[in-house]
Order: C-alpha cells, then structure tokens, then sequence
C-alpha cells in the first residue's frame, strides 16, 4: 500500500533527520499507522502497509530502539515545515501543556502513578498508571476551509517522570558506617558535576522551559507567544523565557500584585543598600473584583464561546513569579456567572485585552489534539518497553497529527466529501477525523482504481466497501 503522491513528498521533506537505512522503514511506518484500524503496535503497522515481506520485522522494531535518529531533529524539521507552510510572517502562536497515556505493563520504562483529568472530579483526585507526556504545540487558524476552528499541530515532546518513576529499578543500598556513607556522598556529588548538575528529576515546567528554549534557538529571528495554564505560569517558568519568547497564563487568585518600584528623585542621594524592587502591594483578586469601578464590558464571540465580560486591566508585578517583570494584568467577570472570576497576566505590554483572551481562548484545541491522537492514531497504543523506544514511537502519532492538517490545508480540503449523517446534516468544517477519512480514501483509489467498476451495483458495493475501511472513527 502507498499513500497518496501528495503526502509521500510531505514525507520526503523530513528526510534530513533519517538515513538512507532508516527513511524507508519511516515512511512505511507511517502508512501503516494512517491505514491502520487496529492497535497502533508495530506489527500491526506493518501488516496495514503490506510490508510484510520487504524487510524483516526486526528492522520496524528497532527503528524506534537503535536507528540512529534524533526526536529533537525531527521536531526541528516539523517545526520549521509548519511555521512555512502557516505562520511565515507574525508573531508565532504556541501552546504547552500535557497529557496522560494510560499503560498497562509495570516493566514499561518510564510508567508512574499521574493525574487522570477524566476520572477526577472538583471532590476526589484520581491517579491511573502510565505515561505523562507535556507537548508543545504550534496554534493555527485556516479561514480558507475552517474559518471557525483552530488546531494545535503539536511538534516537541517530552516524557515526564514524577520522583517515584524516576528512582524505580535503583538498588537497594545496605546499611553503611559513617566512612562509606561520606565516600558514597562524595561519589555522588562527583557524578553530579559530570552530568552538568542535572538532577534526574526534572518537574513539567523544567521540561517545558527546555522545549521553549530549543524552539527560541531554532528561530532566534521569529516572535513566539506561548499559552499555558497555571502550571507553566509560574516563576520556574516565567523567569527562564527567551528574549524572543512570551507568556500568558494564569495569575493564583491569592497572588500579590505590586506596583513597579518608585524611581529616584533627580538630584536624591541613593542611600545605603540595594534599591527598591517593588512597589506598595495592590489589592488581591478578591478585593480589586469587589471593586465596582473600572469595569470594561467586552463582547466576547469567539471559538465558541459567545458571551460578554467585564475586565479590568492594570500594568503591574507579580512579584512571587515574575520578579520586577512588568506585566498586564486582566481580571476577567462573566456577566452571567457560570464561571468563576479568573486573573492572568501576559508578558507583552503592547497586547490588548482582547489579544490576549483570544489567544488564550485558543490554547483549548490543544485538549481537542490530545482528544483525537488518542482516539483516532492510537496515541496510547504503542507496548515498548525500553527507554528509547518509549521516547520515539508514542511522539510519532503527535507528529502525524501535524503532518496531516499540513497535507490536507495544501490538497486533501479539495476532496473532502462528508457522509450521509440524518442527525448532522449541514456540516460545513472538517474534522481531524475527516481529514484522516479523506486521506485513506484518496490512497485507496490511488492502490486499486484500476479494478474499481465503473457503473452498476458492483460499483456502489465497492465504494461501500471503501467508505467502511476509511472512516476514520
């Protein structure tokens, strides 16, 4: 089986980051995991791209293992793709945030006990087993055939393992006397300065902070504005950002704002000690709300989500996060109070208010990314257990994602054709799943148009048959 020819030169634009061994196996990779309707494992990837006997099975397998490829490089020719192909001028949007991939085996590298945001409610936090992966996502508009929607293409990827995870499979040291004990602090504090003083627990933000720096160096001559909920909004973040790199996020309810630090008299004597870093502590959230005055009445109709707030906006620190950075702070009512009061801040002073919640509005189709790679690529799918492989093959659903949306902006919107649904009958904007569907369709007719019927009941047995093997979900 083969792809269609638009979407195999798509793939041939990331040839840099494999070999000549290796981009073979890579392409037959991915045509199996768009055509497949199984469980993303390897074997059933080769079995969906009719790879059975070109090369051994072994060689699929360690392509995710050994081959010498680098994640880091491939996310660095996918962002570049993307960036050319949707935001060649501007500013760039980004969004970070991350996901659980629930596993099942207890010998899977990197497996812990994470957040499940699906079975957790405002009462009871519940934890399941897996993988928790943060990604970092490129935020796209296409008015041209969506002009509703907006898609995160995710691109960067890093596996995050919580403290337990990260000391799982460490032997057991016996009791020592006080000379081994401090021969053993000295070897460790040795090993430290040899990996560069990385502890091998990094936090979420830490790994993000990484990502957002490796994409800064990528593209040192572009703007980037990325979004993220309040756990990538704090000081471990905020004061790690690249000079071309910029923040929105939440601002904690309890968090103290000030105003900037009073600047000298002209001709005053500077006295002894550092000078001021802030100045007198504004009102909280709770207090600058009750507040009646100031209020903005703002239409909000956007992204689905059609209302109208009242804000307020003020220029201060918030010192606990962001030092002596000055910050535009919004304070964000809806009129009709379904949902609470929220805060955030955005690091560039020039935006506007409704900038800055419209692009914070967009950070939610990263939810509906996550949503569909689980769904419908089998983001949870893949059962490898070595560290290595465990890094590469799950991100390879995310980047396929991307490629995708990519193919389907430059031809596959001109093929879309929407099945016959009683109870959905004037959809207009194509869904990821409609996408996956129009690609399948289009490589079907590519394999076998030469036996397809021309007329008659053979012809509509045929295209029901090719409708069933392509949808999508």
């Amino acid at each position: 089986m083969e792809l269609t020819p638009g979407f195999v030169s798509l793939l041939e634009e990331l040839r840099g980051v494999f070999n000549v061994q290796s981009f073979p196996i890579f392409v037959e990779l991915m045509t199996g995991w768009v055509l497949s309707h199984r469980h993303r494992f390897v074997t059933d990837l080769i079995i969906s791209s009719g790879s059975v006997e070109k090369r051994h099975f072994s060689n699929y397998h360690r392509f995710f293992s050994q081959y010498a490829w680098s994640l880091d490089v491939l996310s660095k020719h996918l962002l570049l793709l993307l960036v050319r192909v949707f935001a060649p001028t501007g500013v760039i949007e980004l969004a970070i945030d991350d996901t659980l991939a629930r596993k099942r085996g207890l010998m899977v590298y990197g497996t812990g006990m994470h957040h499940d945001p699906l079975m957790s409610s405002k009462a009871k936090t519940i934890t399941s087993w897996g993988h928790d992966w943060v990604v970092l996502c490129l935020v796209i508009r296409l008015p041209e055939w969506a002009p509703t929607k907006v898609f995160s293409l995710p691109f960067c990827f890093r596996l995050y393992r919580n403290r337990q995870g990260s000391k799982k499979g460490k032997k057991k040291t016996p009791k020592q006397d006080l000379t081994q004990r401090k021969r053993a602090a000295k070897q460790r504090k040795q090993q430290k300065a040899r990996n560069g003083n990385k502890l091998p627990h990094r936090t979420r933000p830490e790994l993000a902070v990484e990502m957002v720096q490796l994409v800064a160096g990528w593209l040192p001559d572009r703007e980037f504005m990325v979004t993220g909920d309040s756990a990538y909004g704090g000081g471990s973040v905020l004061q790690k950002l690249p000079k071309n790199i910029g923040l929105i996020s939440h601002v904690h309810p309890k968090g103290g704002l000030y105003d900037p630090a009073p600047k000298p008299k002209p001709g005053e004597k500077k006295g002894r000690g550092r000078g001021r870093k802030k100045g007198k502590r504004l009102p909280g959230m709770a207090q600058w709300a009750k507040d009646k005055t100031k209020w903005q009445t703002l239409k909000f109709d956007e992204y689905g989500f059609h209302a109208t707030i009242k804000v307020k906006v003020i220029k201060a620190l918030y010192y606990k996060a962001g030092k002596d950075r000055l910050l535009t702070i919004v304070l964000v009512r809806d009129t009709l109070g379904k949902r609470p009061e929220q805060m955030f801040y955005c690091t560039d002073l020039q935006w506007s208010v409704r900038r800055i919640l419209s692009c914070y509005a967009r950070r939610w189709s990263i939810e509906v990314t996550f949503h569909d790679c689980k769904q419908l690529l089998g983001f949870e799918d893949p059962a490898n257990r070595k560290e290595k492989a465990v890094r590469r093959t799950a991100p390879m659903a995310m980047v396929l994602y991307s490629l995708i949306v990519v193919w389907f902006h430059r031809e596959g919107h001109r093929h879309v054709d929407f099945p016959e649904r009683p109870w959905y009958q004037h959809k207009q904007e194509p869904s990821f799943g409609d996408m996956l569907t129009t690609l399948r369709r289009l490589s079907w007719k590519i394999n076998y148009g030469d036996i397809v019927p021309k007329r008659g009941r053979a012809k509509k047995l045929f295209d029901q048959i090719t409708w069933i093997l392509c949808l999508a979900g």
